[in-house]
């Protein structure tokens, strides 16, 4: 008989308390190979038996773009800047729609994928970081689409651009949206789980949120008190100083952009705390 003094070896130790600060790094980094995985089965399943498949990720910015078009430019005369209207209209469009998707699909992470939850254990932060991962294919086909039609107002001469060094922060500005949506999606996702009529409010709140952003307008065309309530907008920094860096007219300041980080940094120390908090048990809830 093996010698019961002997210590056995554990390969996995699932401790049944965790802080409601605390972030498992050491465990997504752990299943990375699975967060992969979710971000695969994400982009199948939404446009499985579709005949236009991913080609929908270029169909649905244009259909956009050309709505806002004819309602915005044609009809209501807006402002756009000086800028052509489709580049006006795609260039914030693209950005919304990545911000959007993160935030919506996230929301849900807990109600969605109670099934799996319940069954095996894995970190649980591994599926909304999935959808912000997986969100960043469909905006680089669509950044991909408007550096096309650039491309042509350039070779038809119909627009002379400027863009500037400030160019180089559209990385920057990806990971402020990723992370505003991601954050403010998992403080969602986990009171959802016990107020379920939240989730109707956010699908109507998105809608709104989007017409307090400078999608179909210029900032500039806002004056007075309503600027400065647009500009407490987080969204609204990102969108504008990446319209500045393509054709150098937009409102652009650095300032700005640090409150977009601010705000998103708060919004994900709170929305871990709640996570972590509704994670200990959502299965009894959903």
């Amino acid at each position: 008989m093996k010698s019961a003094s002997r210590q056995e070896e554990w390969t996995e130790i699932i401790t049944p308390r965790r802080g409601l600060w605390d972030i498992p790094l050491r465990e997504l980094w752990r299943y990375r190979d699975l967060t992969w995985l979710f971000v695969l089965r994400d982009i199948k399943a939404q446009y499985k038996q579709t005949i236009l498949g991913p080609l929908w990720f270029l169909v649905q910015p244009l259909l956009s773009t050309l709505v806002f078009f004819f309602i915005f430019n044609r009809i209501a005369r807006l402002p756009t800047d000086g800028i052509p209207p489709v580049l006006f209209y795609l260039s914030g469009i693209v950005l919304w729609s990545y911000f959007a998707e993160c935030l919506n699909k996230t929301s849900n992470v807990f109600t969605v994928n109670a099934n799996i939850f319940g069954k095996v254990y894995f970190p649980r932060l591994t599926i909304p970081i999935s959808v912000v991962i997986g969100g960043l294919v469909r905006l680089a086909t669509q950044l991909f689409t408007l550096a096309i039609i650039i491309i042509y107002y350039i070779y038809a001469d119909e627009y002379r651009f400027q863009p500037n060094l400030a160019l180089l922060l559209t990385p920057l500005l990806i990971v402020l949206l990723a992370a505003l949506g991601l954050s403010l999606g998992i403080i969602f996702s986990s009171l959802t789980t016990k107020y379920k009529d939240l989730s109707f409010l956010l699908a109507f709140g998105v809608q709104l949120w989007m017409y307090a952003s400078p999608v179909i307008y210029p900032l500039r065309a806002v004056t007075g008190k309503l600027r400065d309530i647009l500009l407490l907008n987080p969204v609204t920094p990102v969108i504008e100083t990446f319209r500045y860096a393509l054709f150098g007219s937009g409102y652009y300041e650095p300032g700005a952009l640090l409150y977009t980080a601010l705000f998103s940094l708060v919004a994900f120390v709170i929305g871990i705390v709640i996570f972590n908090q509704v994670e200990k048990s959502f299965m009894d809830t959903v």
